[in-house]
């Protein structure tokens, strides 16, 4: 579904700045939770869609209180960051009138849920415990929501819409989210671009072997 694996130099940057990603992850379950309720204030009359999001805003709220007693537990205190440019940016490119909005926005909840997948199956081996674990268990949760997304778009087609209606729709929604992982981005955020302060002209997540071999960071 991805287009892009995550760049090295994000991943280094973020277990060196695991308090910050903390803090971030925390807020990224509030949003899912708040676009899955989104969701269902937006089409009331999908009642198989309006299911499934209160049980993904219950899952993801329940991931919410996880990230804050690992941060009570790691003392790292809950502040306030401005968002990142991911989301926003990718939702830019959604189509804008119905039935295509709704399509579009499952298939860009699909996307953003397999990027969360992702990134915790690289972080997990840069970081020690509690977090290599808890990290590793969240990547299989995102794994199973992207997959939740992807059938919610299926069923959402726009009339006439068939399977290569929705690979290419994917695709060309995929294109825009992996441009947005690697460019250089002014802020570190779980799912934001390489911070330009760490840029080094590294392309590419590690094999597991390798990732598993760089020197993992304490809390």
């Amino acid at each position: 579904m991805l287009k892009a694996a995550t760049p090295e130099s994000w991943a280094r940057h973020a277990a060196r700045e695991w308090r910050t990603l903390l803090v971030d992850h925390a807020n990224c379950e509030k949003k899912a939770a708040s676009t899955a309720l989104a969701l269902m204030f937006a089409y009331p009359e999908d009642r198989a869609l309006s299911m499934a999001m209160a049980r993904l805003a219950r899952e993801e709220l329940r991931h919410f209180e996880q990230v804050q007693r690992i941060m009570q537990q790691l003392g790292v205190p809950m502040t306030r960051l401005a968002p990142g440019r991911y989301a926003g940016e990718l939702r830019r490119h959604l189509a804008v009138n119905e039935p295509r909005r709704k399509f579009d926005l499952l298939l860009s909840g699909a996307l953003i849920e397999a990027r969360s997948c992702e990134r915790f199956e690289v972080l997990a081996p840069l970081l020690d415990e509690p977090l290599a674990e808890f990290y590793a268990a969240l990547a299989a949760s995102e794994r199973r929501h992207a997959g939740l997304y992807l059938e919610l778009a299926r069923a959402a087609l726009p009339p006439g819409g068939t399977e290569e209606t929705l690979a290419a729709r994917l695709d060309e929604l995929a294109q825009v989210e992996a441009r947005l992982v690697l460019e250089p981005d002014a802020q570190f955020r779980f799912h934001s671009g390489v911070p330009s302060s760490a840029v080094d002209g590294e392309s590419g997540v590690p094999a597991a072997g390798a990732a598993a071999a760089m020197e993992p960071v304490s809390p």
